[in-house]
């Protein structure tokens, strides 16, 4: 029995802020790619999709002149040090537990290399899975944070992806 599932993170008014600010409907879509890339890879489900929610949420829009600017975010965009630090905190406070929040929150440290000065990262097989399901549902110059999904179908999509991991579990 897992300790916190996908919708207590969904439901969260932490969670909510930020998943909307950086884009519901690419979070949800990261969870399910990580979901099935575990799967197949033989790593746990359960903490793959709640990175593959979450890896997003330490954004920071970057805009100049009231416009979104993708080439600033990308020069100096640092959303994934933010964003493990925020998962790690809503997990903990969610009552998770403190080894699988670490390992989640790491996951989502290094589920990209926007930030670091070189990309030679050794990532453990579940950094890499949610590191894959972003890419794999990424937009040019950032769309896929802009794509929508209304809160009730959001919603259940997050049940349906919780019945999955838990029969997975089983």
């Amino acid at each position: 029995m897992r300790d916190v599932t996908l919708l207590n993170i969904f439901e969260h008014h932490i969670a909510q802020k930020y998943l909307n600010r950086s884009g519901l409907a690419h979070a949800i879509a990261v969870a399910y790619h990580a979901f099935h890339s575990a799967k197949e890879s033989q790593v746990d489900v359960d903490i793959a999709a709640k990175a593959g929610l979450l890896h997003d949420m330490g954004h920071y829009t970057w805009y100049k002149n009231g416009k979104w600017d993708y080439d600033l975010y990308r020069q100096n965009d640092i959303h994934p040090i933010k964003g493990a630090e925020r998962a790690h905190k809503l997990l903990i406070r969610l009552g998770e537990n403190p080894i699988k929040a670490k390992t989640i929150a790491l996951a989502i440290l290094f589920h990209t290399d926007s930030f670091l000065p070189t990309n030679d990262i050794e990532r453990t097989p579940l950094q890499q899975i949610v590191k894959w399901a972003d890419e794999k549902d990424e937009e040019v110059g950032g769309e896929h944070h802009y794509r929508k999904i209304d809160y009730e179908r959001a919603k259940q999509s997050i049940i349906r992806l919780d019945e999955w991991i838990d029969s997975d579990l089983i």
